[in-house]
C-alpha cells in the first residue's frame, strides 16, 4: 500500500490574500447597513462589490485555487456515475414500498400477538 504524505504550504502572502478576503467581507456588510440611507441601490452595490472583490481574493490564494482544483475533480467524478434508468428507478422504488408494507404487517401482527398474550393469557384484562 502506497502511502502519499500530504504537504501543506501556507506562505505569508496567502495568509495576507485570505485575511484581505475576511475584511473585504466584514467591509461589504459594514457598508451594506452603513449606507441605509442613500438607497437599496447603492447598498446592494456596496454589498455585491464588496463580496466579488472577496471571493476573487480568495480564489487568486492557494486554498482557493485547492478549492477549485477540487471541484473540478468532483465533477469529474459525478460523470462518471452510472445513473439508473428510469425503469430501475420506479422497480427499487416499488421494492421499497413492498418491502414498507410488508414490515409494517409484519410489525401490527408481533404487536396484536404480543398485546394478546400479555394481557389476555398473562394478565388477564380481557376487554
Amino acid at each position: 500500500m502506497a502511502t502519499s504524505q500530504v504537504e501543506t504550504v501556507s506562505t505569508g502572502a496567502d495568509k495576507a490574500k485570505l485575511a484581505a478576503s475576511a475584511a473585504l467581507v466584514v467591509a461589504a456588510l459594514a457598508g451594506f447597513y452603513l449606507l441605509g440611507k442613500q438607497g437599496q441601490l447603492a447598498q446592494w452595490a456596496a454589498l455585491l462589490v464588496g463580496l466579488a472583490a472577496a471571493v476573487a481574493l480568495f480564489f487568486s490564494s492557494e486554498p482557493g485555487r485547492q478549492l477549485i482544483a477540487f471541484g473540478r475533480d468532483a465533477w469529474r467524478e459525478v460523470k462518471k456515475v452510472v445513473w439508473p434508468t428510469r425503469k430501475e428507478s420506479m422497480q427499487m422504488t416499488a421494492y421499497v414500498f413492498a418491502f414498507v408494507v410488508v414490515m409494517a404487517l409484519f410489525l401490527w401482527f408481533t404487536d396484536k400477538t404480543l398485546e394478546w398474550v400479555l394481557y389476555d393469557l398473562i394478565l388477564g384484562w380481557k376487554r
